[in-house]
């Protein structure tokens, strides 16, 4: 999710997107064997390796074996003015809204940059931290609504890889194919994670450190890395 300072919002209807905006909302599942381990034609690689290189393809950020400490590519690789305005997970089996946020508008966004001071921080809109209560570990199926729009250029083979982690160990790949966006449009899907039964010992040990699960989110257009966003999640909520 991209954008300075998101605000959580209160559950409401969904909203359809405006007429010619670029597509209603589309549910995607991952790829088929997009588990816990690397694929086989996935090639172990470091993070050092990955900065030196030019281009970051999806090879390569399926063969890390940890969560990144840095970001793999700059904001201005986002040559396709890609940007997420709206986020919400929701319980599947119940519809049940967990979380939501929203881009602030252009005017409360031009507020928000009057009030700030100091140092740019390179990271703002590229990291999320979310609190959860216990039960969110025991959850099987999860529909994560995204809304982006896009610039001027067309998006082929828009595609997402999320890599979560409890301290160093892998938890679950998601991999998503968004497919073709066509320029100046506003876009909806619906992600559908399906979560991996984790033990009772881990979800304590989970509970019990927050911020220690971490997630990496890369995005690539013609199997090109442009866009890296972070999260980390603390499961504590309500106690």
């Amino acid at each position: 999710m991209s954008g300075s300072r998101p605000r959580v919002a209160a559950p409401g209807p969904e909203k359809k997107p405006p007429p010619g905006s670029g597509g209603v909302l589309s549910r995607l599942r991952g790829r088929r064997g997009s588990g816990d381990a690397a694929p086989r034609a996935a090639l172990p690689r470091s993070e050092s390796e990955l900065l030196a290189l030019e281009t970051v393809r999806p090879e390569h950020i399926l063969g890390l074996g940890r969560v990144t400490e840095n970001y793999l590519c700059k904001p201005e690789d986002n040559i396709y003015n890609i940007d997420f305005t709206r986020f919400k997970i929701r319980d599947l089996e119940t519809g049940t809204v967990l979380f939501e946020i929203a881009k602030p508008s252009a005017s409360e966004q031009d507020d928000e940059d009057e009030d700030d001071s100091g140092e740019v921080d390179t990271s703002a809109g590229r990291f999320v931290r979310y609190q959860f209560t216990p039960a969110f570990l025991r959850l099987r199926t999860v529909g994560a609504t995204v809304e982006f729009t896009v610039g001027d250029k067309p998006v082929s083979n828009f595609r997402m890889i999320e890599r979560h982690y409890f301290r160093d160990r892998l938890l679950k790949n998601f991999d998503f194919d968004f497919g073709f966006c066509i320029p100046s449009s506003r876009n909806t899907c619906e992600h559908i994670y399906e979560f991996p039964q984790l033990s009772e010992d881990l979800i304590r040990l989970m509970v019990e450190h927050p911020y220690e699960t971490r997630s990496d989110s890369f995005y690539f257009v013609d199997n090109k890395l442009i866009m890296h966003n972070k999260a980390d999640y603390a499961y504590n909520g309500g106690q």
